[in-house]
């Protein structure tokens, strides 16, 4: 089975996200947020095809800033699940805005999505994905697996002599703070090129 390291660099799509923000640490909370959204928009569908609406996603959640989602009403649910720039599926429509506001209200009980993700941290992908089924909506075990090791709290979804994984060891990842030596691809199992969406359809 193709590693997603070996099929993603030079892909117009796949390309830029594997080479400058797949496992590396984020700390901002509308990048948290939109990679939070778009994790969940691909439970059933491919990476790429997300990907491809990230521009229209961005628009469509308001720069996925958090404040601006957190007050969408019964107008915006509706002006999204119109909106064929994106994915119409109501489940994901309303875990978005209620995910938005579950973030909004981590500023007063933690200091932010960041510090809420640092203050459970470290722990291992299953009690990860406990935490994040009793705190938000449509984050099930490969969502919240995907999510956090994009964002550097898994280990690193680089193949250990990916170039990449170098680039990110050097950024001193949260997932480097309690691991043990040798930790990465085999502490967290290898990401396939067809988990990611390659090759795919993308019509």
């Amino acid at each position: 089975m193709s590693h997603y390291c070996d099929i993603a660099p030079g892909h117009p799509v796949h390309g830029p996200y594997h080479d400058r923000e797949y496992g590396f640490p984020v700390e901002d909370e509308a990048r948290l947020f939109e990679r939070l959204v778009l994790e969940i928009n691909q439970a059933g569908l491919n990476w790429e095809l997300i990907l491809r609406k990230r521009e229209n996603f961005r628009r469509a959640y308001g720069g996925f800033d958090v404040d601006r989602v957190a007050a969408y009403g019964e107008a915006d649910r509706q002006r999204l699940l119109a909106d064929e720039g994106i994915v119409r599926n109501r489940l994901k429509v309303d875990a978005a805005i209620h995910n938005a506001r579950v973030i909004r209200d981590l500023r007063g009980s933690h200091g932010g999505f960041a510090a809420w993700l640092h203050a459970h941290h470290p722990r291992e992908k299953d009690s990860w994905v406990r935490l994040f089924r009793r705190t938000f909506r449509f984050t099930g075990g490969e969502i919240t697996g995907e999510f956090l090791a994009s964002i550097g709290y898994l280990p690193s979804p680089h193949r250990p002599d990916c170039p990449v994984q170098a680039r990110i060891v050097a950024l001193q990842p949260p997932w480097m703070d309690e691991a043990p030596a040798g930790a990465g691809e085999a502490a967290r199992g290898p990401v396939s090129s067809a988990h990611r969406g390659i090759p795919q359809e993308t019509d």
